[in-house]
């Protein structure tokens, strides 16, 4: 079965740190570029980190500059999302998304192949 597992989620002060982990099963993530997605209660989806096939560009969403890292481990077949200086307005729904990108050429795209399930992140004193 292609799926991509996500983990790593919880409680957190504000503050704290979190890294999440997005596992595929099935399939090998070498040629994929990777999305980080999250959604709050009431608000739509929000695109927070990409990274192209080769690890090597990266794109935030303005919000999470400087506290969000995203990266990649092929020989893990994982991709991972560092979080650090939480906020209560980071706590959120976080999936991850992979496409087929075998040229590296962009970080982001408006459709992937496949998405995790989500996994909860709440930032609370």
């Amino acid at each position: 079965q292609l799926q991509l597992v996500e983990s790593g989620g919880g409680l957190v002060h504000p503050g704290g740190s979190l890294r999440l982990s997005c596992a595929a099963s099935g399939f090998t993530l070498t040629y994929y570029a990777i999305g980080w997605f999250r959604q709050a209660p009431g608000k739509g989806r929000e695109g927070v980190a990409c990274l192209n096939s080769d690890g090597e560009s990266t794109m935030y969403v303005e919000s999470v500059k400087g506290r969000f890292t995203i990266s990649r481990d092929n020989t893990k077949n994982t991709a991972y999302l560092q979080m650090i200086s939480l906020k209560p307005e980071d706590t959120a729904v976080y999936y991850c998304a992979a496409v087929f990108s075998p040229g590296g050429a962009y970080e982001c795209y408006p459709e992937y192949d496949y998405w995790g399930q989500g996994v909860q992140v709440t930032v609370s004193s």
